[in-house]
């Protein structure tokens, strides 16, 4: 797009933008204005969205033009006259081989009528046919090919699924089916084939959902689940993920009545330890709220720690140890161990302290 066309495009924004200032009332409402395409492989071709409008006024309503900010993107749009509460659509079109890596489109639809200027946006993420899918999709099983063969969820939590689509490359001589399609993993996972079908050469997608709530716990998980697309021919693949609760809003009146934990201490350096010397030490944990503060969990990243509580409800006001034991055996030089405790203090859910040692 030269420089003429996209100020063009900016003085139509600015110019349909400040109408729809001026307008008291919407003329149009749309069900949605942002429709997210999620992973677009180039080799599938065009992609659609479509948008569905109803018209509020009493006055007859045309679309009169629709204008995008791409040379990627068509549209096709409702022709009728509309009388009041009357639905129309604008349905629009990207080729995904004019764009690679995430994208954001935008639409302006302009009306007949004074106001009727709106805004719509399409967003994914386009991924172009790979040169040499043995290099870019090298980990391999049942004749599919995978960037990865562990997939990373990041943070999930446990108010709402976390979705992430995971591509592959059919390597093999068959068409994959979804109806053939099987998973066999745990509940709080599930695993479905986006396409209807991927012949041999192409690329498909795997749509999957974390569930944290489902998982029933806290902290840092690896998983492992199972599918395939033909019967017998099993793949495994692994996930990991954090899962931490969901806390809702609090308004700051709120903030002096919550559950408060503080730690004390939040490190504890050992100085320097024989390997074959268990340690024990104990850190306070302080309810500082003026609620009932309830330790969810207390984690810590290796089997050399053993960790314990007298009680896992803490009153106001109310302190408890814990009680840490580290044992360095076979480990030696510097040394670092965190333990993570979980707990229903909604400002700080999570809260960590170090336990560092020098083993010799």
């Amino acid at each position: 797009m030269n420089t003429n066309i996209k100020t063009l495009f900016s003085c139509l924004i600015f110019i349909f933008g400040s109408q729809i200032g001026k307008a008291q009332t919407p003329k149009l409402i749309w069900e949605i204005n942002k429709i997210d395409l999620g992973t677009i492989l180039e080799e599938q071709g065009p992609v659609t969205a479509e948008f569905k409008f109803t018209h509020t006024q009493d006055s007859i309503f045309v679309i009169e033009k629709v204008y995008t900010d791409c040379g990627c993107t068509t549209v096709d749009f409702t022709q009728d006259s509309l009388k009041v509460g009357e639905k129309g659509s604008v349905i629009v079109s990207l080729d995904p081989s004019s764009a690679a890596g995430f994208f954001s489109r935008m639409i302006v639809v302009k009306g007949n009528l004074a106001g009727t200027s709106d805004t719509l946006f399409i967003e994914g993420t386009a991924i172009p046919y790979p040169q040499n899918p043995e290099l870019e999709y090298p980990k391999k099983q049942q004749g599919v090919g995978f960037r990865l063969d562990k997939v990373n969820m990041g943070d999930v939590f446990t108010n709402e699924p976390k979705i992430k689509e995971i591509e592959f490359y059919n390597f093999s001589k068959k068409t994959l089916n979804s109806k053939q399609f099987q998973y066999k993993g745990p509940e709080h996972i599930q695993l479905s084939m986006e396409y209807d079908s991927v012949r041999s050469n192409e690329r498909g997608i795997l749509k999957l959902v974390y569930y944290g709530d489902k998982k029933n716990d806290l902290g840092f998980f690896e998983d492992q689940f199972q599918f395939s697309f033909r019967n017998g021919e099993e793949i495994s693949l692994e996930i990991i993920a954090n899962i931490f609760e969901y806390f809702p809003p609090f308004s700051r009146e709120e903030l002096g009545s919550v559950a408060n934990l503080s730690i004390s201490p939040v490190e504890i350096d050992l100085k320097e330890i024989p390997a074959n010397e268990i340690v024990n030490k104990t850190v306070s944990l302080t309810n500082k709220g003026k609620e009932i503060l309830e330790i969810r969990k207390v984690q810590g990243n290796c089997n050399c720690l053993t960790l314990s509580l007298p009680k896992t409800q803490i009153n106001p006001g109310e302190t408890v140890e814990l009680q840490i034991t580290f044992d360095p055996k076979g480990r030696k030089g510097i040394d670092q161990r965190n333990i993570y405790i979980f707990s229903n203090d909604p400002l700080n859910p999570v809260q960590s302290l170090i336990l560092k040692s020098r083993v010799k």
